[in-house]
């Protein structure tokens, strides 16, 4: 059983974590969530905590049951790191080395493999401060899926930038868990 750390974002696409906690999980690993404040305004907490059957840190302030913090737990016993989705507000924060919440601070610390699947407005993808920071990513050795090139997305534009189905998200952790 591998332990999966998965970092939720504010996108509308939020909610598809319950259904990604849940697949993982069937498939016998660990899955630890770390949230975002706006995510919460998609998905709440509970809901990923009983899927996950494990707490969920969404503020430095959950943190206050144990000595060890545990963002540092979190990214010291992590297998794979897969945020999804990710925001193109988290992609900056991640690319820049800074660390305001618990979710990009288990990103500083972890050593283990790091899985990225954006979501967002295609005008935001594409824009040429995105695409920097995802280059910026890529160079730091994390792996990206999607997001999807085509496809209606939550503010009502069609094109780039859905997450990828859930089932592609799921494969592409399982491959690089073999790894």
């Amino acid at each position: 059983m591998s332990t999966i750390v998965l970092g939720i974002t504010g996108s509308i696409a939020a909610y598809k974590a319950a259904e990604l906690t849940s697949q993982l999980v069937k498939l016998g690993h660990s899955v630890h969530c770390v949230m975002t404040q706006s995510a919460t305004e998609f998905i709440p907490p509970l809901t990923l905590q009983t899927l996950s059957r494990n707490p969920v840190l969404v503020s430095l302030q959950d943190e206050k049951d144990s000595w060890k913090p545990g963002h540092i737990s979190l990214a010291d016993e992590a297998d794979l790191m897969l945020i999804a989705p990710a925001t193109a507000n988290t992609l900056g924060l991640m690319a820049n080395g800074l660390a305001p919440d618990p979710l990009t601070s288990v990103y500083l610390a972890t050593l283990a493999p790091v899985l990225i699947a954006p979501a967002m407005n295609g005008k935001m993808w594409m824009h040429p401060a995105t695409q920097r920071n995802v280059s910026q990513l890529r160079a730091d050795g994390c792996h990206f899926i999607g997001p999807e090139e085509h496809g209606m997305l939550a503010c009502g534009y069609e094109g780039a930038g859905r997450l990828w189905e859930v089932s592609g998200i799921v494969a592409a952790a399982q491959e690089l868990l073999k790894n």
